[in-house]
C-alpha cells in the first residue's frame, strides 16, 4: 500500500483516484451505513469538495482502499466554510451544533472528513497500515501548510484505532449517537505529528565510533580524510 496526496490543482496526475475515493465513499457512507448525503448512483460528492480541499489517499495494487479530506479551518467557498464549523453554526441539520463546545478558525487547525477503508482490507493488521498511511498522509499536508493540530467528527471507535498506532487523540466537547448509523459520534483532535511507526522510522541511525588507525575513532579518521 502506497499514500497519493493531491488537491484540486493536480488530482489530474493521479488518474481516477479521485473519483474512485467519491465511489468508495458512496459504497460505504450511503449504501452501507446509509448516511442521507448528497449521491448519484457512482459517487458520493458534497459541498466540502472543493479546490480548498485536500485529500490523502491510499492505494493498493492499483485500486484505492482508503482516504480522508482536509482543509484549513479558515476555510472558505461560497456559503460554506468547514463542516464542523458549519455544524457549530446550525447549517447541517443532521450534526447536532453542541459537537463542537468552540467557534475554531485559525491557519494553525485543519480539519480532516470523510475518513473510509475499504472492507476488501480484512485483516486488522491490514487496516490499521492503511489507517496509518491516510493520517500520517493528512500530517503531512497540514504541516506543509503550516498547521499544528488536526480536528475531525467521528466515531469513537477511531480515537482507540488511532491511539494504539500512537497519536496523540482526545475528545473535543460532547459525543451524540447518529440516528442514521446508530453510531456514538464526538470531535476528536491531535496534534500534527506522526504515527509511532513512523516516528521511530525517521530517526538517525547512531554512527558507530570504533578504534582506527593509531587508536583514534572512526570518526576521527574520515574527518581526516574528508579535510
Amino acid at each position: 500500500m502506497q499514500n497519493i496526496r493531491f488537491d484540486f490543482s493536480d488530482l489530474h496526475r493521479h488518474g481516477a483516484a479521485f473519483f474512485n475515493f467519491l465511489a468508495l465513499r458512496k459504497k460505504v457512507f450511503v449504501d452501507q451505513l446509509h448516511w442521507d448525503i448528497p449521491h448519484n448512483d457512482a459517487f458520493e460528492m458534497d459541498q466540502y469538495d472543493t479546490p480548498v480541499a485536500h485529500y490523502s489517499l491510499v492505494e493498493r495494487d492499483g485500486r484505492i482502499v482508503g482516504g480522508a479530506r482536509a482543509m484549513a479551518t479558515t476555510a472558505v467557498w461560497g456559503e460554506h466554510t468547514y463542516m464542523l464549523r458549519d455544524a457549530h453554526s446550525g447549517k447541517l441539520p443532521h450534526i447536532p451544533p453542541q459537537v463542537m463546545s468552540v467557534d475554531i478558525a485559525s491557519p494553525l487547525v485543519w480539519e480532516c472528513t470523510r475518513l473510509v477503508i475499504d472492507d476488501c482490507l480484512t485483516t486488522q493488521a491490514e487496516r490499521s497500515e492503511c489507517l496509518e498511511l491516510i493520517v500520517d498522509g493528512l500530517v503531512d499536508t497540514a504541516r506543509a501548510h503550516g498547521a499544528e493540530e488536526l480536528i475531525c467528527l467521528s466515531s469513537m471507535a477511531l480515537m482507540r484505532a488511532l491511539r494504539q498506532l500512537g497519536y496523540d487523540v482526545d475528545r473535543l466537547g460532547e459525543t451524540y449517537r447518529n440516528g442514521e448509523d446508530g453510531r456514538i459520534y464526538g470531535v476528536l483532535r491531535m496534534p500534527a505529528d506522526y504515527s509511532r511507526s513512523r516516528k521511530a522510522r525517521s530517526q538517525p541511525i547512531p554512527f558507530p565510533l570504533r578504534a582506527g588507525a593509531g587508536g583514534r575513532n572512526t570518526a576521527e579518521v574520515l574527518h581526516e580524510a574528508i579535510a
